[in-house]
This record gives structure tokens, sequence and C-alpha cells, in this order.
């Protein structure tokens, strides 16, 4: 052995290792600083996870995909910050962050996602959103049954959906499933199946509840100095009316100013497919009106606000992709844009005028509108054969078309059930959102 070497042995640098480390006396595990509790209720918290993916499929954002009982963890639980920083500073990071909920839609022709913070009083910033056409209720008034082809591609869009919840700790969550599911023979089945793919739990709501929720999301754009108003969504399979009397009502609780509403059994995807919407002729189109007049006249309380209807202090509101269509083709929009369509007044005459555009369009003309597409291009006239109806029934002066609608209702309850804008002392909920 050389000098060097002798040398290098005694400074014990010849192995790299250093010196030999101390023993650490074991630690039981009831001395460890346990987790701090998250502050805010979950009394709202579905059961959700991401679905299952073969092979360690990367998802968003390079992040491989959660099995369901991965992901609900993440969901439900907080990260154990033991070890990585004290408790009290934990339990202050978590109290200054805001909640989050999240409302999900299933409707008969779309799937939507919206994930919200509370901020100014009655109203909420979305952090995420996602909105996809499934046409879940293709084929459903001819059989009376959801399609394979629909189911899949809900699930399809419920598991982007579900990953999306996974990638974040929710507070509160709804999610909900409206007339394809309600109406359908398998509807229960498809909810099953749902769960069981991607860990979703969907509630089926009523048709009184959806009118509610649909209040309760738009609520905020009804003019403060009417009398009244007529709110409608248009859906894919049914279309929900609410007559407003706002004279002796808080406008902060709009629900209380609902003096009759009715759910009417047709949408675009079900009048369309009765009807046809690809080549539409005027005596066509008059037929799709006369249908859904038929069935408002069945509504016992239409005329609940036949003193106002037609004056200055009465007014239509819109929620759907029908008058969000109608706003941003009356912008000329290159590419729609929610900011300038979301509160837009249309004139009567105004309102006229495009659903009259519309209905003279071809399909190919339809389909190359930025704001109508391929994918609405067959359903976009039956939506205005629905509204030219509820326009004849109620008429006013002016419409406002509202860009919001069952998950902003579903986020705003939510939101004031947990009294969030009550304990910043910011007052009481106005059913808007930032």
């Amino acid at each position: 052995m050389t000098k060097r070497q002798r040398r290098r042995r005694r400074s014990g640098s010849g192995s790299g290792a250093g010196p030999a480390p101390a023993k650490v006396a074991a630690v039981p595990p009831s001395a460890l600083p346990k987790p701090a509790r998250k502050g805010h209720r979950r009394r709202h918290a579905p059961k959700f996870a991401a679905p299952a993916t073969e092979g360690g499929q990367r998802g968003q954002k390079g992040q491989a995909q959660r099995s369901p009982a991965e992901a609900a963890a993440r969901v439900r639980a907080p990260a154990d910050g033991a070890g990585v920083r004290s408790g009290g500073a934990r339990e202050n990071e978590e109290r200054a962050r805001p909640p989050i909920y999240a409302a999900l839609d299933l409707g008969t022709n779309n799937c939507r996602l919206l994930v919200a913070t509370p901020t100014r009083p009655g109203q909420f910033r979305v952090v995420d959103a996602f909105s996809r056409i499934v046409r879940l209720g293709e084929g459903l008034g001819r059989t009376g049954r959801l399609a394979t082809g629909a189911m899949d591609r809900a699930v399809a869009a419920l598991s982007i959906c579900a990953n999306k919840l996974a990638a974040r700790e929710i507070a509160g969550a709804r999610l909900i499933a409206t007339e394809a599911c309600r109406a359908a023979a398998n509807g229960e089945e498809f909810i099953e199946r749902v769960e069981r793919e991607t860990g979703l739990r969907l509630e089926i709501v009523s048709r009184e509840t959806e009118a509610r929720l649909a209040v309760s999301g738009c609520g905020s754009l009804v003019d403060r100095s009417a009398k009244g108003a007529v709110l409608f969504d248009i859906g894919g399979g049914s279309t929900e009316i609410a007559l407003l009397d706002l004279r002796h009502t808080n406008p902060r609780r709009l629900s209380n100013a609902i003096v009759a509403w009715t759910s009417l059994p047709v949408g675009v995807v079900t009048l369309a497919e009765r009807h046809g919407g690809r080549n539409v002729p005027p005596e066509l189109f008059e037929a799709m009106v006369e249908e859904v007049l038929y069935k408002i006249r069945t509504f016992g309380g239409r005329d609940r606000l036949d003193r106002l209807v037609g004056t200055e202090a009465f007014h239509l509101l819109g929620t759907s992709g029908t008058v969000t269509t109608l706003a941003g083709i009356h912008l000329e929009l290159e590419r729609y844009d929610r900011r300038q369509v979301d509160g837009l007044w249309l004139k009567d005459d105004e309102v006229q005028t495009l659903i009259s555009r519309i209905a003279g369009w071809s399909f190919e003309e339809r389909v190359a509108n930025p704001c109508i597409g391929s994918d609405r291009a067959d359903l976009v006239i039956a939506g205005c054969a629905i509204l030219e109806a509820i326009k004849r029934v109620w008429p006013a002066p002016v419409l406002r078309v509202a860009d919001r609608g069952l998950r902003e209702g579903l986020l705003t309850e939510m939101m004031a059930a947990d009294g969030v804008w009550r304990r910043s002392g910011q007052g009481q909920p106005q059913a808007a959102f930032a």
C-alpha cells in the first residue's frame, strides 16, 4: 500500500462515505405532529374520482392519471404536511385559501363543468371549466332509451370532468343530470355505469329543481327596475320557464318571486329529431312553433303576469345555446366571446330579424357561421322555433341574454348554504359571478 493510499484510508475519503452517521432514537407514531384539520365544511362533497387507465397513461399537464381510489383520496383528504412545515403555518395557509366548489350539469345535449371560488358578496371566480356536446338524448324520443353510442360519448366527457375534479381539493360539489336521464327507461342504469367507470355519482334532479336553479344562476341579470320577467332555459330535451313577479320581492331573493313555472317536454334535440334540422322550409318551421305553442297553452300559470306582459316594465331573460348564438350572430363575432354576450340586451325587432335570418339559411350556411358550427347547425332552428313560441305568448320589448344557467345556480346555492359570504361579513348572496 502506497503512502497516498494510507493517508486516504486514515482520512476516510477513500470510500466517499464520510463519517458514520449518529444513531437516532425511534419516535413513536403518537409523538408525530398531526396534520392540521381543514376548517371549511364538506357537507356538499360528493363521491367522485378520476377513472383508472391502463399502462399509466399520462393526463393533462404531464401528470399520470390516478385510479379511482387514489384520485378520491387526493380530493377528499389534504396532503400530510408533517415534517415539511408546522401545523400552525399550514392551518393559517388553508384558512387564507378560499374554498373551491364544483358544479356539473349533464344535459340532453351538453356536459358542462364549472369550478369556482367565492369572491365578492354573491359572486365567484371561475378557476376551471369544461363543456362538450355529447348528445346524450340522441334517439331518445324515438326509442325511449339512451343509445349506447350516446352513453359512450357522455362517459368519455365525464371521465375528463372526473380528472379535473381529482386535481383539486373540492370543498363542495353537486353533480346533476337532467331531462335525458329523467325520461329514459335506462336512465338509472346509466347513472350506475357512470359511477362505476368514472367515480362520479350523478343526481337526477326534478323539473322544479331545474327551473329554480336556472333562476338562481341568472337572477342577477334581471333588470332591477322591472316589475315582471319571464326566464326561460331552452335545453336539449326540455324547456324550463319561470314567471317572476318582481313588484314586492327582494331582488336578492329572486327564487321567492317565482309565481308560476313549467317544464315543457320539448327541447332542441327532441324537436329537431321529430321535424328535421337540415332542410327546414317556412311551413316546417311554423309547424315546430305550433307544437311548442300547444304545450305552452297547457300551462295553467301562463297568464299570471298578463298585466305586465308587453309593457316597458317587463322583459324576457333567456339562457341557452339558442339565445347566446343569436347574440353572437347579432354582434357579428368571428369567434364566440362570452364576455360580450352575457348580459346583452336585444330589442324585440332585433330578435325577430335574427330568427328570420337563421331560419332562412341553408344547412351549409349555418355550419359556416362561427357562432353555430357543425355541432349545432341542425339544432339551432329548433331553438329558434321554441324562442318564437315563447315570444308569441309573452311579448316583450326586450330580451336579455344570459350565458349562465344551472351550474351557476348550483354554485350560488352551495356557497350561500355554507355562508361563505356571511363569514366574511359581506352580506347576502346576489346570485352573480365574477
